[in-house]
């Protein structure tokens, strides 16, 4: 296993893991702890942009270049994420189960429509 993959692996995996974890104290009011889950899923999320600036930094590539088509990939990708998660949150969280499934749905297939515009149809 290459030094970059490793490096890539554990730090996506704490990452993602302090984001699991901060979601869930935001989520369930159970655990009474939304203002620190909000730290905490900040602080995975700050781990996992670090995580791609050092993967390209490890890889010999440039850094990002932020034009119009990088950041209208980077607003869909947010768009369809919060619509999945808001379709989770209706169907297990507030009960809304049809109008949920819905909502999750259309956050897949706009998940799904990022794959044509960062590849490209052929």
């Amino acid at each position: 296993m290459k030094r970059s993959n490793f490096v890539t692996l554990v730090m996506s995996t704490v990452g993602g893991i302090l984001l699991a974890i901060g979601m869930c104290m935001c989520l369930l009011p159970e655990w009474n702890a939304f203002e620190p889950g909000i730290v905490m899923g900040a602080v995975g999320l700050v781990v996992l942009l670090v995580m791609v600036a050092v993967r390209r930094k490890m890889e010999n590539k440039a850094p990002i270049r932020w034009n119009a088509k990088t950041v209208l990939t980077v607003f869909i990708g947010v768009v369809g994420a919060l619509a999945l998660g808001i379709g989770m949150c209706m169907t297990m969280v507030w009960g809304v189960m049809v109008e949920g499934i819905i909502v999750g749905v259309v956050g897949i297939v706009i998940l799904l429509a990022l794959i044509p515009i960062c590849k490209g149809i052929k």
